[in-house]
This record gives C-alpha cells, structure tokens and sequence, in this order.
C-alpha cells in the first residue's frame, strides 16, 4: 500500500518505519530541511531504541523515502498520517493546530483518486470534521475522507509498541477507510481483536482520557506517598498491597517526582479545557495535574531540609535529566524544576544522563549560563567530592551503583532517590543518609 505520514516526531517516524517494515511504499515528509537532509544520510533526530536499524534497513531496501514537499507526498498515497506537533498553545491549555492545519492545506490541493487523511496528532474532539473541513475548501472535487487513529506510543519502547500494539482506535464511518485502514493495520495483528472501531468524535476522546487516567493514577500514588511520609508508612508496602487487588493493578502505580514528556501534561490540560468548554468539571483530572506540579518540588523540600535550608557552597550531584529512561526528550521534564529551584538557592549542580544532557541544558537557558551548572559524561564524576546525589531518572545504569565507590568518593553521604530504586538498608549499612519517596 502507499502510504505518506507527514511530520517526522516521534510518532511520525516511527509509523512511517513500521509501515515500511511491513511492505509498504512510504513516504515521510517534513518541512524541515536539515532533518529530512539528515534522515537521508541516515541520522535519526531523535534518541528511540531499535528506531534507527529499522529505519536504515527500511531505507536501503526503498520502501522509506524523505521529502520536504507535503503535495509530493499527497501525491504519492491512498492513506496520508498527519504526525504534526500540536503543543500546548496558551495558558488556558489549548493545543496548537497550526500545524495540522497547516499540512491539511498542503495535502487537499494534490490528494489523487479517493485517499483517506488520518490525524495521527493527539487533538481535541471535532479535529477531524475541521480538518476535512480544510481539506474541502482547498480541493472541492477532491474523493477524500478524514478519520482518526490516536497513537499510544509510550517514549522508550515505542517501536515495540507500534510493532505489537496493545489496541489500534479507528475513527471514522466510512467503510472504504475502514477497508484501507484495515487492510493496513492486519500485519500487526494476529487477530483483530485488538482492532476497535468508533466515530471520529468517540476516537479523539480516547486518547485524552487514556493518558489523563494513567496521569491521575500516578498523581494518586504521589499523593498517597506523600501521605505515607507524614504518617510513617512505607508507600512500597502499600503500593505492592493496592496492586495485588485485580481491579486495580500494579501498572502506572509507581511514585516518584512527577511524570513529565509530552503526552501526559499537555493531554490533561487539554482534557480540562475541552471540558471547561462544555459546562463540565474534570476535577480529578484537574487535581491530578496539580499534584503533579507539586510532586517535582518534594525532592527539593527533601534536600533543603536535609542542609537546614541552606545550600550555598553546596554541590549536588543529580543523575538522570531525561523525563523517562531510554529517551532523551526533556519536555516537562520534573529534572528541569528540581535543577533551577536548586541553583537558585546557592547550590552548585553537577548533573549527568546517557542521552538527554545536550537537549537539557538548551531547555535550562538562561539558567545553565547564570548558575553553576556542570553537565559530565561519568556518573560517578558528577558525584565526586558532592554533598549528596538525587536521583531524577531511573536508567539502568543508575538502579544498582556501585554504593562503596560512592561513599568514598562523594563529599557529603546523602542520597536523595526519586524513584525509589535504591535498597534502604544496604545504602544505610554503607554510612549514608537516605531519602526516597513516601519511605
């Protein structure tokens, strides 16, 4: 089948490899002419595990081309995925679709024969019908429809996840997109079980809903860890405890400093304002990201106690900067609040992550110049000669240290682990201070 996916993101280029993977003529596009330059000389954007191989395999054997031209690859397919960014645009938690807009102008003019246009973007319910809209007024002739197809990747294993999907939402009622969409999607699946589908409308709310519950379970956790604090209880025992109830279960039951990425944020405050637009009040969405805010300050409550608020002349040692492991996006990153509230209170920070420090120190700015800010390579050269070393992301190389090469070379032997990874009693035994989370 020939299919185009425009935007080249982390969903847009994984799709597109996957598609390809799988016998398809793909063509990905994206207006950015050094990222399509550098796909074709096979340099992936974006740190993805098992992303690159799959896209250099697929690009040798010509079922994965680039362009910068959204009419070429209009042009070229009978099913064309709109993989745009739609970042949060304002305060009040709209998303941004400019640039979906924008690529469904691009497209209308030089769709070909009857083509479906699916919005792979996460967007507010009632984008596809404006987005077929758009299509229509720069094409009226054109034999075309607009469906949508939520993704679910989860950054980290997101190849994985396209390649074995846990469901795939289609979203229209057309049954000549169904019939494309299915036939596309059939290599994915055994069965077609995991198929589902609904209207547009019902498809677009899905998504939201998906992450702002997976967000409100988190935010649950944190709380309950934060009460476990205050009253002396240990949040593992009762995380384990909650988990083993078959209604609950023990996923996205993990606390720690906050989720952060660019799902989890911005698909609750879009949720929220969705709502607010229709007389309804999504409360616990809305208190989930409010607790989340202010779980990326407990560590920072935790470190200031620890030194009778006073950090000045302090260094800090903090491994892990990236969001989540095994990625190096760094958007809402909980890192990025911990590292500026502690430099501004007098600490020197000395940090380190296997892939996200670059982009993490362009997203600090202003801070990264104006502060003693240090980004290393070595982990155990961050910690040398610090006060204390906080945990911020758990990657493997992280989880299980060497605890004795760390006690003699750090200055201070407090230990601050935001994601709670690290054995209590070992640590303790070794001569240091711990502090974790809800422990």
């Amino acid at each position: 089948m020939k299919v185009s996916v425009i935007g080249t993101g982390y969903v847009g280029l994984v799709a597109a490899a996957a598609f390809a993977e799988h016998g398809n003529d793909v063509l990905c596009a994206d207006i950015d002419e050094a990222k399509i330059e550098g796909l074709r000389a096979g340099k992936i954007p974006i740190y993805e595990p098992g992303l690159e191989p799959l896209v250099k395999r697929n690009s040798e054997a010509g079922r994965l081309r680039f362009t910068t031209s959204n009419p070429e690859a209009a042009a070229h397919a009978e099913v064309i995925f709109l993989a745009v960014g739609t970042p949060t645009g304002g305060t009040d938690g709209a998303p941004k679709l400019d640039y979906l807009f924008q690529a469904a102008k691009d497209v209308g003019p030089h769709l070909d024969g009857f083509t479906v246009v699916v919005n792979k973007s996460t967007v507010p319910v009632g984008t596809a019908e404006r987005v077929k809209r758009i299509i229509a007024d720069t094409n009226a002739d054109a034999d075309f429809t607009v469906a949508s197809n939520p993704e679910f990747l989860k950054e980290g294993v997101a190849v994985q996840d396209f390649m074995h999907p846990d469901r795939v939402i289609i979203g229209t009622d057309d049954e000549r997109a169904k019939n494309l969409l299915n036939r596309l999607y059939k290599p994915f699946f055994r069965t077609s079980e995991r198929l589902f589908h609904m209207t547009a409308r019902s498809a677009e709310l899905t998504k939201y809903a998906a992450n702002a519950y997976l967000a409100a379970r988190i935010s649950f956790v944190n709380d309950v860890a934060n009460l476990c604090d205050a009253v002396g209880a240990d949040v593992e025992q009762v995380r384990r405890g909650m988990g083993s109830d078959a209604r609950i279960g023990n996923k996205f039951l993990y606390p720690g400093v906050g989720y952060g990425g660019s799902c989890f944020p911005k698909d609750t405050r879009a949720l929220i304002r969705t709502a607010r637009e229709h007389g309804i009040s999504m409360s616990i969405v809305a208190s989930a990201d409010r607790i989340n805010e202010t779980q990326k300050l407990v560590l920072v409550r935790k470190v200031r106690n620890h030194f009778g608020n006073d950090l000045s002349g302090k260094t800090l040692a903090l491994w892990g900067l990236a969001f989540k492991p095994n990625t190096d996006d760094i958007r809402e990153a909980p890192a990025l609040t911990i590292v500026r509230s502690l430099a501004s209170d007098g600490a020197a920070i000395r940090m380190c992550d296997p892939e996200a420090g670059p982009n993490f120190i362009a997203a600090l700015g202003d801070t990264a110049n104006n502060f003693p800010i240090e980004l290393v390579s070595d982990p155990y050269v961050a910690a040398a000669g610090a006060d204390a070393l906080i945990l911020c992301t758990e990657w493997r190389q992280y989880r299980s240290p060497d605890f004795k090469r760390l006690a003699e070379v750090m200055g201070g032997k407090a230990l601050f682990d935001g994601r709670n990874q690290w054995d209590r009693d070992h640590v303790e035994a070794l001569g240091f201070r711990y502090a974790g989370i809800g422990r």
